[in-house]
């Protein structure tokens, strides 16, 4: 598997109502915009070094079911929108449910060492028009968190939204209890722009949802800082980070 890494301990939360007011005191420009959509995003394969992403399929069932799947794995699915998921064969039919719908494209992230599938994300509520598109419904195996693979597959995820499809405008929202997904958007360069109260009802529960963003502008520089932080000298021997990805921004 993928080399891991340490940060630090502090959490960026604290930080989330700072980078909101500084993103709105900037604003964006209103210089006239292409009026060319996006282009659709395709079911291809992306590969990196420590991660491959491919299209999702009911073949990934039984590979994600052996890391993400039973009742061992239930908090994993504590803010998903389904899950968590007792069988393989109704993870399978989860999967067939979501890889046919129009509005989004989810792929499997496949650990080259083992070519098995760890886990999988999705594009969602694609808006070829605006050319805004979101991240989300991602689900990363123990093993996946954390490491220099999960963050190189956001990587490779935003370069193709930017410059292969033409989007504008990049976007993370989750349920304002989920700590760690407030913190992963802010550690991979994505802007607090606010909750949503009462967002959503998932699971019979309500959600308020806390909503960042990329914007195309933005994306050079996050670019930069994923590259520089993604190279083979920014880790040890134990393949523990020498600097953070924010440290490169």
């Amino acid at each position: 598997m993928s080399l891991r890494f340490r940060e630090s301990q502090s959490s960026p939360c604290h930080s989330l109502a700072t980078r909101s007011t500084m993103a709105q005191s900037q604003g964006t420009s209103h210089n006239q915009l292409s009026q060319s959509p996006a282009l659709h995003p395709p079911r291809i394969r992306l590969t990196g070094r420590s991660i491959t992403i491919e299209p999702l399929s009911a073949a990934h069932a039984e590979d994600l079911f052996s890391c993400v799947g039973g009742l061992e794995n239930a908090s994993l699915w504590t803010y998903m929108p389904a899950g968590p998921f007792e069988s393989k064969a109704s993870l399978e039919t989860y999967i067939n449910s979501v890889i046919s719908s129009e509005d989004s494209v989810f792929s499997a992230l496949i650990d080259p060492a083992s070519q098995r599938a760890v886990g999988y994300l999705g594009l969602l509520r694609i808006d070829l028009k605006n050319r805004i598109v979101e991240i989300g419904s991602i689900m990363l195996s123990p093993t996946l968190q954390r490491s220099t693979a999960a963050t190189e597959a956001y990587y490779l995820m935003a370069k193709m939204v930017f410059e292969d499809l033409g989007f504008r405008r990049y976007e993370w929202k989750c349920n304002n209890l989920n700590t760690p997904s407030k913190n992963a958007a802010i550690r991979l360069g994505f802007t607090f722009e606010g909750i949503f109260r009462q967002h959503m009802i998932v699971k019979g529960l309500n959600r308020d949802s806390a909503w960042f963003s990329i914007i195309d502008s933005e994306w050079p520089s996050i670019k930069n800082a994923f590259e520089k932080w993604l190279d083979p000298t920014n880790f040890d021997a134990d393949g523990n980070q020498r600097r953070s990805l924010a440290s490169f921004r």
